[in-house]
C-alpha cells in the first residue's frame, strides 16, 4: 500500500563539458509522456533509507548510489492529485561509472536519458523547482566541498576542471586566473602522466588529494 509521500532522485553528472542530470519520460498519469526527476511513492511500511534506494533503481537501472537529502516539497498545488508530500534527493556520479546501467526496470517509466542542466525540457510536477533549489546549494558549496571531483574521472585535466566548476557556477572563469587559485589550495596532485587517444594536444592529468582536502578544511 503506498501512502501520499513520495521520493524523487536528483542526479547530476558531467559529460562532454556539461553537467547533466538524469530524467526519466513518465508511462502513465498524470503527465504521460512528460519528462520528470526519477521518483515514486513510499510503501506504508517501508524505512526512508530503503525507498530511495528501491525507487532510485526501480526508475534508472541504478544501485548502490549514496543519496543526500536535499529538502521537503508539500506545495498544495504541486500535484493535480492533491497534497502529496515529496521529500528531494540528489547525489553526484562519475558519467562512466554508469552510463552503460542506466535503464528503468519498472513500466512507470518508458526510458531514462541525461539532459544539459541548460536545457532542459518541461518537466513534470514542480520538478523544475527542485532542480533549481539542488542547482543553488551546489552553487554555494563549491568554494568547502568536493563536488567538482566527484564528477571527473579518477584523473583529470585543469581545464575538464575548470569546465565542471563553470557549469555549477553558470558562468566563464578566466583560466589563468583559475589554474593559479585552484593550484594554490594545495590538493591537487599533479601527475606524470597526459591525456592518451586524443586528436589534440595531450594535457597533463591531475589527482584529487582527499586527506590534503580534509586537512585544510579540519584546520578552520
Amino acid at each position: 500500500m503506498h501512502t501520499h509521500f513520495t521520493i524523487d532522485c536528483v542526479i547530476y553528472s558531467f559529460h562532454e563539458g556539461q553537467l547533466k542530470v538524469l530524467l526519466t519520460e513518465r508511462n502513465e498519469s498524470p503527465y504521460s509522456g512528460w519528462w520528470a526527476l526519477p521518483g515514486f511513492f513510499v510503501n506504508k511500511y517501508e524505512e526512508m533509507e530503503d525507498a530511495v534506494a528501491r525507487i532510485s533503481y526501480e526508475m534508472t537501472g541504478l544501485k548502490d548510489i549514496f543519496m543526500e537529502q536535499l529538502a521537503a516539497f508539500a506545495g498544495v498545488k504541486r500535484h493535480p492529485e492533491g497534497r502529496i508530500l515529496t521529500v528531494a534527493y540528489t547525489t553526484l556520479i562519475r558519467f562512466d561509472d554508469v552510463k552503460n546501467k542506466v535503464k528503468p526496470v519498472t513500466d512507470y517509466m518508458r526510458q531514462a536519458n541525461w539532459f544539459s542542466v541548460s536545457e532542459l525540457p518541461e518537466l513534470a510536477f514542480d520538478h523544475q523547482e527542485i532542480i533549481n533549489l539542488s542547482l543553488d546549494k551546489l552553487k554555494r558549496s563549491i568554494s568547502y566541498s568536493t563536488a567538482p571531483f566527484e564528477l571527473l574521472p579518477d584523473k583529470f585535466t585543469l581545464t575538464q576542471l575548470q569546465q565542471v566548476y563553470e557549469e555549477i557556477l553558470r558562468k566563464k572563469l578566466d583560466k589563468r586566473n583559475f589554474r593559479k587559485k585552484i593550484m594554490n589550495l594545495g590538493y591537487l596532485k599533479e601527475l606524470n602522466e597526459v591525456q592518451q587517444h586524443v586528436s589534440y594536444r595531450a594535457a597533463r592529468l591531475y589527482k584529487f588529494d582527499k586527506r590534503k582536502f580534509a586537512k585544510l578544511f579540519s584546520q578552520e
